[in-house]
């Protein structure tokens, strides 16, 4: 049983990681490294102490009034990044064009810290740290486990941690024009799933539901992209001509 416990707990444990990770590392890669992670590591202080707190009474939370107001926002902020990162790779293509961006994105800085960067990567280790702790919570209470849920689920999210680490380099080298489109449309994803899940809407096939709402999104943004440079190469013969 031992084993059965740590295996479900930490698998399960992973897609909440991925998507915890997935928030912190796009935001700090576009927004700033530092803000994004203080962010997150108060997300993790509360979290403990939430869990040092309440331990198995975590379950009372209403997770579903948090889902919903979170992924509101993060709805809002990334339909934000997803208009911005549309109208840039239309007009700059997908090689982008960093000083302009640079230029554009509003950092909203105060006491050193990008807020928005902050806000948007605590509301995600919050909101997928109290996922995981339900699942400890869920699957270690059924065993008499607990310790064995909770190594389970925080090997989870240190190795996906560690991964999102790693292959940070790589995404820095990536355009930041299209590093908005995007962290907008992951953002947008993320939003939309939990502001339904908030409202008890329940997605066909769970959180596979989340790649079907990507490709959505991904669809709608490239024909917005095709849309807005056919206007401008249309606008462009007659600017020469005026």
């Amino acid at each position: 049983m031992s084993a059965g416990t740590f295996a479900a707990t930490f698998f399960a444990s992973v897609v909440e990681a991925i998507e915890m990770v997935a928030i912190v590392v796009g935001v700090g890669v576009i927004r700033g490294w530092r803000s994004s992670l203080v962010g997150a590591a108060v997300g993790f202080v509360v979290l403990i102490i939430l869990g040092g707190a309440l331990g198995t009474a975590l379950t009372s939370i209403p997770i579903s009034a948090l889902r919903l107001i979170i992924g509101a926002l993060l709805l809002i902020f990334g339909l934000q990044w997803l208009r911005k990162g549309i109208q840039r790779v239309a007009r700059k293509g997908f090689a982008g064009d960093e000083e302009e961006v640079d230029a554009d994105v509003d950092r909203g800085t105060h006491l050193g810290l990008d807020w928005t960067a902050f806000v948007l990567s605590f509301k995600g280790v919050l909101l997928e740290g109290l996922e995981i702790a339900f699942i400890v919570v869920t699957f270690g209470a059924a065993s008499n486990e607990i310790w064995l849920g909770a190594l389970g689920g925080g090997l989870a999210i240190v190795l996906v941690g560690a991964m999102g680490f790693v292959f940070r380099d790589s995404l820095v080298r990536i355009p930041r024009s299209v590093l908005i489109l995007v962290v907008g449309l992951m953002l947008t994803t993320f939003g939309t799933f939990w502001a339904a899940e908030g409202v008890h809407i329940s997605w066909p096939g769970g959180e596979w539901a989340l790649l079907v709402l990507l490709a959505l999104y991904v669809s709608v943004s490239l024909a917005f992209v095709a849309l807005q440079r056919r206007r401008q190469l249309a606008a462009t013969p007659q600017e020469a001509a005026a």
